[in-house]
């Protein structure tokens, strides 16, 4: 396993700037406003080819000052438990506070390395100014700048070395699996659910998870990232600045996923959000599974998961392959169910089918039902080939590609998912002008050339 660092501190003390920093990203949500970091925040990364993940954590206030107070010094402190080493950040600018002394005081019976990294110190000239900090009783101070690079290359080089020596860990690829839907459908609940801790901010106020989360989790052999995503509301319900990152973030965490799980909340029914979720997550290529949570709110009579299942069917008919399960995240009904379904999905997602058999597919398609035609020619299909999997894509190459009509693609999809058994995953088809000779592989018209016709004669 990579070494686990912690990155703690108050609020505003530039974590998740030192988070990018380190990670090399955007991960993190940065603004000036305190608090904007909720939960830990996970992400990989390497430092003169040592990897070790790095967690970032909500602001620590030792005063319930608003209704996430709590839940995150609960978070911090799950944090701590679970690293490595631990970094406190101090803010240069605004000082020692009396909650960084109690953080110090906190962290002094941690068995484990801690590094004490005073932040916004933007040069040599500025150095003078850690004094202040030696009050704490801290012994070793890192200056550094998290937005401007200074002093972080030095600070990284004690880091690293601090890392325990562990045999490298050999382990399968993991399954990235992103959690999306509307705010307060459960996201964060099933994610607790299923690691079977209280891993992520939970709160019946909608828009609690502002970042996308990252987690790792192990089932049966097979390792899962779990991406806890923002709650997408409607374009019209988005005001504040902050909210609008946090909906750009989930759709990444969409793009970056094998996986979307769609959580509609069944105490509500079928929404046009939900669907219009469903649809970045299609527009995205990623492979899906809705689930209707809360189900056990649903009074339940013979007929009801069928009219739930065909309901949205209907309004998510452009999804068919998309399985159906309904489940509880507070009670863990079905739960479980959620990963046998994963890796069918997964194997689908992830499946190369050969050209040889590809076209013979295509062939039989192109047989049955003809394409129309244009100008008075028809429409030929002369070859295609599989270019990438996750998801399967295809490649034909055809005499009018801008002339094949939409549900004609749609058609020959559907034969591709009847002679493959991919009913669980989506299917991409490109069309493509032809270049060279290619009639050996026209299934569109069967009769002879011209010169082979006049040589007849």
């Amino acid at each position: 396993m990579k070494p686990v660092v912690a990155l703690v501190g108050r609020p505003n003390v530039g974590k998740s700037t030192l988070f990018n920093r380190i990670t090399k990203s955007q991960d993190a949500l940065v603004d000036n406003l305190p608090g904007v970091t909720r939960d830990r925040n996970y992400k990989d990364a390497v430092w003169d080819d040592v990897e070790f993940t790095l967690v970032d954590t909500g602001g620590y206030l030792s005063q319930d000052v608003d209704d996430f107070a709590a839940e995150i010094r609960f978070q911090v402190n799950q944090a701590i438990d679970s690293a490595d080493a631990v970094v406190l950040v101090f803010d240069r600018k605004a000082g020692p506070s009396p909650f960084d002394n109690e953080l110090v005081q906190m962290l002094r019976s941690v068995k484990k390395p801690v590094f004490y990294v005073v932040n916004k110190v933007d040069g040599p000239h500025q150095e003078h100014e850690l004094y202040d900090f030696y009050q704490l009783g801290i012994e070793n101070l890192y200056s550094v700048s998290a937005a401007h690079g200074y002093g972080v290359s030095d600070f990284l080089d004690e880091l690293v070395k601090a890392f325990p020596q562990q045999e490298p860990a050999i382990s399968k690829d993991l399954i990235k699996i992103a959690v999306a839907g509307r705010p307060n459908v459960g996201k964060s609940s099933l994610i607790n659910r299923i690691l079977g801790e209280h891993r992520l901010v939970v709160s019946e106020v909608a828009g609690t998870t502002r970042d996308a989360v990252d987690t790792i989790y192990q089932e049966d052999g097979q390792s899962y990232l779990f991406i806890d995503t923002a709650g997408i509301r409607r374009k019209g319900k988005v005001r504040e600045k902050l909210e609008k990152f946090s909906i750009i973030k989930a759709i990444k965490g969409l793009e970056r996923c094998h996986i979307a799980l769609i959580l509609l909340d069944a105490s509500q029914g079928v929404t046009e959000q939900d669907i219009t979720i469903a649809g970045y997550a299609h527009e995205r290529g990623c492979g899906c599974i809705f689930l209707f949570n809360k189900w056990d709110l649903v009074e339940k009579d013979r007929m009801v998961s069928r009219k739930y299942k065909d309901e949205l069917r209907y309004a998510a008919r452009f999804m068919s392959y998309a399985p159906i399960l309904t489940i509880s995240a507070i009670t863990g009904q079905r739960v479980k169910k959620i990963f046998p379904v994963v890796r069918e999905v997964y194997n689908q997602y992830n499946i190369r089918i050969g050209t040889g058999q590809f076209n013979r597919i295509l062939e039989k398609a192109v047989r049955i039902n003809e394409p129309s035609m244009v100008k008075g020619r028809r429409i030929k299909f002369y070859y295609g080939t599989q270019v990438s999997s996750g998801p399967p894509t295809f490649l034909c190459f055809v005499n009018y590609p801008k002339n094949v009509h939409f549900s004609y693609i749609r058609y020959l999809t559907n034969q591709i998912r009847l002679e493959t058994g991919l009913d669980k995953t989506p299917i991409r088809l490109f069309l493509r002008q032809r270049t060279g000779s290619l009639d050996q592989f026209n299934f569109g018209d069967k009769r002879p050339s011209k010169k082979h016709r006049s040589k007849k004669r």
